[in-house]
């Protein structure tokens, strides 16, 4: 259960023709709005900003525009993809084989997965254990409109719940990760089940509710992890298929690639622990993803 090797690194800016582009766009969708507003029809017409063709395509030409500024500015080589609507029939999650633990479907565990089935070039970003708040890091992702799931250990981010409640109000999912992020293995099932319950009534006190979706700390668990957090209501053990480092990435599969549906893991760090900020590793992430031709989806949209 453990991932392994790395890969390439690339940096490079959007070119500035790339802006003009897009705001050329934006001119000239306003100017053919602006023309048509003349004719001898206009009174038919929607108005300005009450949903006609002509003020859509200007809403998506400013929209456009603002990323390729956004991209830009955090020095990614292309702007990201956007991914998909969300599947209105959710697939169906099992436990990965070979990473069931006796018991899985007889006693409904929680599933432990690396990878959720869909065939759209999607990636799932998940962010473990809240060390470093880096606020570049929220404004980057909000920015540039890119979803993500935090996984929490409330020793690490009881100092700022703020910083995690603000990541919250922008639609991004806080998760339990444990109290102490122990080596779960190694604990009792009393003692498991302490870590994960006592997490969820953090969760719940703090951020409003308790969430259905857990990570075991460093991707081990036994069989009395997944009936600990059952008991403790959750529903999805998802843990990752890549990790991605400042400078780096590591891959669990052989082949070295990323796949449909991947969970990518990364953790809340920075100068202390890498050659780098947040904001230098998510670079890394969207430029390898964007030229492969993924986009970043919001994990529990598919749970």
């Amino acid at each position: 259960m453990r991932v392994v090797v790395q890969n390439d690194k690339s940096r490079a800016r959007i070119p500035k023709a790339a802006l003009r582009c897009a705001a050329a766009a934006l001119a000239s969708t306003a100017l053919v709005a602006g023309c048509s507003a003349l004719g001898s029809d206009s009174a038919a017409r929607p108005a300005p900003g009450h949903g006609g063709p002509a003020d859509a395509q200007a809403r998506l030409a400013a929209e456009h525009a603002r990323l390729v500024a956004a991209a830009r500015h955090w020095n990614l080589d292309e702007v990201p993809l956007r991914p998909p609507a969300p599947p209105t029939v959710k697939p169906k999650i099992t436990a990965r084989a070979g990473f069931e633990v006796d018991g899985q479907e007889e006693e409904n565990l929680p599933p432990v997965f690396t990878t959720v089935p869909t065939r759209q070039k999607v990636v799932f970003l998940t962010l473990d254990d809240g060390a470093e708040k880096d606020p570049a890091f929220l404004r980057m992702m909000s920015d540039l409109k890119i979803p993500y799931t935090a996984f929490l250990s409330n020793y690490l981010v009881k100092d700022d719940y703020g910083y995690f409640r603000r990541m919250q109000s922008e639609g991004h999912t806080l998760n339990n990760h444990t109290l102490t992020h122990p080596y779960l293995p190694g604990l009792s099932y009393e003692e498991q089940k302490d870590e994960i319950c006592g997490m969820q009534a953090v969760m719940k006190r703090q951020f409003g509710k308790a969430p259905t979706v857990f990570r075991p700390p460093y991707g081990n668990y036994n069989g009395d992890t997944l009936r600990a957090a059952k008991s403790c209501g959750i529903k999805y053990a998802p843990i990752w298929d890549e990790e991605v480092f400042v400078d780096h990435w590591e891959y669990r599969e052989d082949d070295k690639s990323l796949h449909p549906g991947d969970i990518v893991l990364t953790h809340f760090r920075g100068r202390d622990d890498w050659d780098g900020t947040m904001v230098d590793d998510m670079r890394r992430f969207l430029n390898k993803v964007t030229r492969e031709g993924y986009a970043v989806a919001r994990l529990e949209d598919y749970l």
